[in-house]
């Protein structure tokens, strides 16, 4: 499912309009984004846990040449799945 798939779902299960339905996918999609940005996580109950997971620098090998290299310290996103949401695929 895209993103169009996404809206076209809310709309038909919400009653919304596409518009308005779109405009709700966005601000969803804009508040977990805020909200990590900020180093804050979002918790939803049964679904799960959108964080921030920080990478130290380490050091680390060009596999081309083998040269010894620095990688640099980094910030990723990573969603846990919570138990309603593991229940619901299996």
């Amino acid at each position: 499912m895209n993103k169009v798939e996404l809206i076209s779902a809310v709309a038909n299960k919400t009653g919304l309009k596409k518009k308005e339905a779109e405009e709700a996918v966005n601000a969803v999609f804009e508040t977990i984004t805020n909200t990590l940005a900020n180093d804050d996580k979002v918790q939803i109950v049964g679904f799960g846990t959108f964080r921030i997971k920080s990478k130290e620098a380490r050091e680390g090998r060009n596999p081309k040449t083998g040269e010894k290299i620095t990688i640099a310290a980094s910030k990723t996103p990573v969603f846990t799945s919570g138990k309603v949401l593991k229940e619901a695929i299996k």
